[in-house]
């Protein structure tokens, strides 16, 4: 692989942002080793965050996609009406936290 411009781990798992936007995942797959699921909507990622078993990438859009173990952080279905204009995305152990463009935080 090539074009590598940032790589994430997290406790068994890599998330690596290539030079065209996409992201390549690799490791253990119940820890977001396997982005396949996900894999179409990663274009434009501008930055990802490793929780300790998923990740959450914030698009050039600024939404997210998020992926990997479902308690920590690896679903983001319940809150993701409300990931528009992200600017920002933290994680926790098992959480993950972001900052909209209107100050507002949301977390899951």
């Amino acid at each position: 692989l090539k074009g590598f411009q940032q790589v994430h781990t997290n406790s068994a798992a890599f998330a690596a942002i290539l030079a065209d936007g996409s992201v390549v995942t690799w490791g253990d797959p119940d820890y977001g080793g396997d982005s396949s699921q996900v894999q179409d909507q990663l274009k434009g990622v501008q930055q990802v965050q490793a929780a300790e078993s998923a990740f959450a990438a914030i698009l050039a859009d600024g939404s997210v996609v998020t992926w990997g173990e479902p308690d920590s952080g690896g679903d983001s279905s319940e809150v993701q009406d409300q990931l528009k204009g992200v600017q920002q995305v933290q994680a926790t152990g098992r959480a993950f936290a972001a900052i909209l463009a209107d100050g507002s935080v949301v977390t899951w």
